[in-house]
């Protein structure tokens, strides 16, 4: 019989290396009393994906490649042929995947210029070895891309520039597709944190919100004429006739697959006058001719209409999520909204985020604050919880997600914006006395000992 609370698990981790996500994952790990995670790069298997590589054979290529660096036991495998074999043969000596569980975790793509790349070029209606668009939510709607496989690998690095993002999207599902597959052939046994088909669920936010719908749970409206079906706005002009048609004067037009206000436009017309304003990160400019949009890292206020409409237009182009204007509570004299972690059934870190504009992500300078610290009402405070809660069980196969949660000042029920994956970064908050990968890991190791003794 395995002593759950002393057993080790064997855990891989799937990220771009070294930056402040996976450096978190592996200190929660250590934290715990845990070896390290095996890293898989992004970068390593998108190589693969062209090079027609099977996981095991990645592994087996990374493993050597890390002889030098670190033992054996640091990653969990205990004999694997020096030489070249082919994948079945190296499963076999893959004897830890029968006696330990085996944690997948999937960490972020971004921050990483080669890898967006990467993902825009496996997006391309040329791209090698990669057509399986299973997982790609809404796939009838999202934009098949202009770029070539080439033209993608050879795109240079503009700073800040929003590149292609609903090929970028197929990129990535065509990846998780790869590794779902690859996963279930030849690690059976082996558990995602939060599963493939799940997180590219919860990244397109039109998917999402009829998603989240048909669970029952509260979200924003949309202009769509029905809530069970995605009715595309394919312009400014379609979106001034829906609002019209709808009496409608203010909405968030949402790039689909954005994240971090990327893409996001709080837009609002007065019909008397014909006067139009629109907030956002986007940023524009001509170079060699060519119109490019970026992320200015600043709330900027457009109110002409050829500047509205171009922005308008290229989301729209992309793929746009259209909702109505629901304004949120206050607190100080500043409209707010609550990142609030899930893990299972239970609700961990909060904070509160406030701003004076409509758009209150952390990163445009807006204030932050510990749910804690807010002095809201107990009432505000469960219903916050409990609203996120329901909405993460609304994905069965995701262990944890940062639920965005907005509170409408007409103090009706909370409504969830947004379902982050990745949405567990968050800097100086603690819950039970620990960071939130602490926390996620802590949350995991006790199901699966649970699992452990029951099977016992």
């Amino acid at each position: 019989m395995i002593d759950s609370h002393s057993a080790m698990i064997t855990s891989i981790l799937i990220g771009n290396p070294g930056n402040k996500r996976t450096l978190g994952w592996q200190q929660a790990l250590r934290s715990q009393g845990q070896r390290s995670a095996l890293e898989l790069s992004y970068a390593r298997l998108l190589h693969a994906i062209r090079a027609g590589e099977t996981l095991p054979e990645v592994l087996d290529s990374m493993y050597r490649r890390s002889q030098h660096k670190q033992s054996r036991e640091a990653v969990g495998i205990t004999a694997i042929r020096r030489s070249r074999v082919t994948a079945p043969g190296l499963l076999s000596d893959y004897k830890w995947i029968a006696s330990q569980p085996v944690l997948l975790r999937l960490d972020a793509p971004g921050e990483n210029a080669a890898v967006e790349r990467g993902l825009i070029a496996l997006g391309a209606v040329d791209a090698v070895n990669a057509h399986d668009d299973s997982l790609l939510p809404l796939a009838a709607h999202t934009n098949q891309g202009d770029l070539t496989y080439t033209a993608a690998r050879r795109l240079e690095g503009q700073y800040g520039r929003i590149l292609y993002p609903a090929q970028w999207f197929r990129g990535y599902c065509r990846l998780l597709s790869w590794l779902h597959a690859q996963v279930e052939q030849y690690l059976p046994q082996a558990q995602w944190m939060n599963a493939p088909a799940e997180i590219a669920l919860m990244f397109d936010k039109r998917a999402c919100s009829l998603h989240l719908h048909a669970a029952g749970i509260a979200v924003p409206a949309t202009l769509s004429q029905t809530a069970t079906t995605y009715t595309p706005i394919r312009s400014y002009a379609e979106l001034r006739q829906q609002m019209e048609a709808q009496r409608v004067h203010r909405v968030f037009v949402k790039l689909f697959c954005g994240s971090a206000a990327s893409g996001v436009i709080a837009y609002q017309y007065q019909p008397r006058t014909g006067a139009e304003i629109a907030m956002t990160t986007i940023g524009k400019e001509q170079i060699g001719g060519e119109t490019i949009f970026y992320n200015s890292g600043r709330l900027i206020r457009y109110t002409e209409t050829a500047d509205i409409e171009q922005l308008v237009d290229w989301v729209a182009g992309e793929g746009m999520h259209v909702e109505r204007w629901v304004s949120k509570a206050s607190l100080d004299g500043q409209a707010y909204d609550v990142r609030q972690l899930v893990c299972r059934e239970q609700a961990g870190h909060a904070v509160l985020r406030l701003s004076r504009t409509p758009i209150t992500n952390l990163h445009l300078r807006n204030k932050r604050l510990l749910l804690a610290e807010a002095g809201l009402s107990q009432a505000i405070y469960a219903s916050i919880r409990s609203t996120a809660q329901h909405a993460l069980a609304a994905f069965p196969d995701s262990f944890c997600a940062g639920l965005d949660v907005l509170v409408p000042r007409s103090g009706k029920e909370p409504l969830i914006m947004d379902v982050n994956p990745f949405g567990d970064l968050l800097y100086r908050v603690q819950h039970e006395g620990l960071g939130t990968y602490e926390w996620e890991l802590s949350r995991w190791l006790e199901q699966w000992r649970k699992e452990m003794t029951d099977v016992d």
